[in-house]
């Protein structure tokens, strides 16, 4: 399993409950091999994905499991207090950039929702690729009406549209490219 210098310590801290969302304590820690079916079945109850997205999560996964040389994906859990992951966050370093990381997936399971674990992974990656002297994270996602609330997910979390691609993806469904900036 590949973790990033540094970030060991920070990735296995209890997430706390917050007043906005009182629930037993989670934690977020590297995906482990045991995490693939449960984070499968969790992508799979968002009901967002497409089965080709839902196929691409899943080789993600598969290459950060099998190839631990590897330092493209970072993949983290968030589990609960019988280490069963809630959520799972996936992100890496830009190739061909300095500090510009990417957001490729992220997915809570909808009974844990009320729990905010979606803010509590983005604002994971986020300190994690600041230590690693992000200047800012990419995010992108589909212009069709069910990711609506991924879109104002980013928004809420101060991820700002920086670009979109018409028809990108097929007629009628747009790139939405949303980033946020860590260099003030």
């Amino acid at each position: 399993m590949t973790t990033l210098p540094g970030i060991e310590k920070a990735a296995t801290r209890p997430v706390a409950a917050t007043a906005a969302a009182p629930c037993a304590p989670f934690t977020i820690r590297p995906l482990t091999a045991a995490d693939r079916a449960p984070v499968h079945r969790l992508i799979l109850a968002t009901g967002v994905f497409a089965p080709a997205e839902v196929e691409v999560a899943l080789e993600l996964i598969d290459v950060y499991l099998t190839r631990p040389e590897q330092k493209d994906y970072c993949i983290y859990s968030i589990v609960d207090a019988t280490d069963v992951p809630a959520g799972y966050v996936c992100f890496g370093p830009t190739p061909c950039t300095e500090g510009t990381w990417d957001l490729y997936w992220i997915a809570v399971d909808p009974a844990a929702w009320r729990h905010k674990l979606g803010s509590r992974l983005l604002e994971f990656s986020e300190t994690t690729v600041r230590g690693r002297k992000a200047r800012m994270m990419v995010i992108e996602t589909s212009s069709q009406p069910r990711y609506e609330g991924t879109r104002a997910f980013y928004t809420k979390n101060e991820y700002v549209e920086l670009a979109r691609l018409k028809d990108f993806y097929f007629v009628g469904d747009d790139k939405v490219i949303f980033g946020k900036r860590f260099d003030s």
